[in-house]
């Protein structure tokens, strides 16, 4: 009967050696150990699989019977496996290959899966998952350790994150091509606050910055709002002459290029935050989030749409 969980890499080892170097006194020198050590570890491999697999010779010299040379086979690809997962091992800890999770808010969609296309041209055997959500269901995200590390525009007081500045983040207001404030010169208060306003959601962080700045223009006079669901109604409900709306840039910057869209110049914009690349301070990066990390902190930027003058 084969005592499977008994059988070690050592007692195997000392076959291989044994066979190797043709005696147990030369397969205990290649192993630096003493000739009993490496027999107590072939007796033990032998009653583990019961049955004989070295023969010894009136010589001392030593052959391998056929179940010998069988487990002789094994043993080699057992080792070609092991050398395998050590090379992959050192691979992942030296940020070559492995996974990272990537979350984006959904203003970020709009440069965040091209930022991802370019790290794995330069790293093909490290995957990357994005995922796109609202600023709670990234944070959510960050909290639950669903994904490594965040793109978003102000960082989260709980939990505790490590935030690195990645560029500039203008929000400015837009409106259709042709429109009586899309003139290319400052507009008044009083001109600005008789447009309707096409809105997202209450807690938008895009729709809080537009309406501190029209309470400070306003002096706290009221304005027409309509709420939309997405940036990209938003931005269809615009160029059909629904209204005007005050967006992030990167979230029009294709309509503002190709004329679909034009800037309102007003008084307060654009308003200018930031982007974050962030990720919890109590979960140490991996090799291969580190490596991403300093892949989008190199690029300074460049990968941010472009808005023209």
């Amino acid at each position: 009967m084969i005592n499977e969980a008994a059988i070690t890499l050592k007692q195997l080892r000392a076959l291989v050696a044994i066979r190797e170097n043709g005696s147990l006194t030369a397969a205990a020198e290649s192993l630096g150990l003493t000739p009993p050590a490496v027999s107590t570890q072939l007796r033990l491999l032998e009653e583990n699989l019961g049955t004989r697999l070295v023969m010894r010779g009136n010589d001392g010299k030593t052959s391998l019977t056929s179940p010998g040379r069988e487990v002789l086979r094994s043993m080699k690809q057992i080792e070609s496996t092991l050398t395998n997962c050590y090379d992959r091992v050192k691979s992942i800890r030296q940020g070559k290959v492995g996974f990272v999770g990537i979350g984006a808010v959904s203003t970020g969609k709009y440069f965040a899966p091209q930022l991802v296309s370019d790290f794995q041209r330069e790293n093909p055997d490290i995957k990357v998952a994005l995922r796109i959500g609202n600023r709670e269901e990234i944070i959510a995200m960050v909290m639950e350790g669903a994904i490594d590390v965040a793109i978003m525009g102000r960082p989260p007081r709980s939990p505790m994150v490590t935030a690195e500045i990645l560029g500039p983040h203008p929000h400015i207001f837009v409106a259709p091509n042709g429109h009586p404030l899309a003139t290319g010169c400052d507009v008044s208060p009083d001109d600005l606050l008789r447009e309707t306003f096409l809105v997202r959601e209450r807690g938008s962080g895009t729709r809080i910055l537009m309406e501190r700045l029209l309470d400070r223009l306003g002096e706290g006079r009221g304005y027409e709002t309509v709420g939309m669901g997405t940036n990209e109604t938003i931005k269809q409900a615009v160029i059909a002459g629904l209204g005007i709306a005050f967006l992030s840039g990167h979230t029009v910057a294709s309509e503002l290029n190709d004329g679909r869209l034009v800037q309102i110049k007003a008084p307060g914009v654009p308003i200018i935050r930031q982007w974050f690349l962030m990720h919890r301070r109590d979960m140490p990066l991996t090799a291969v989030t580190e490596k991403f990390r300093k892949f989008i902190v190199s690029q300074k930027g460049s990968y941010l749409p472009t808005i023209p003058a």
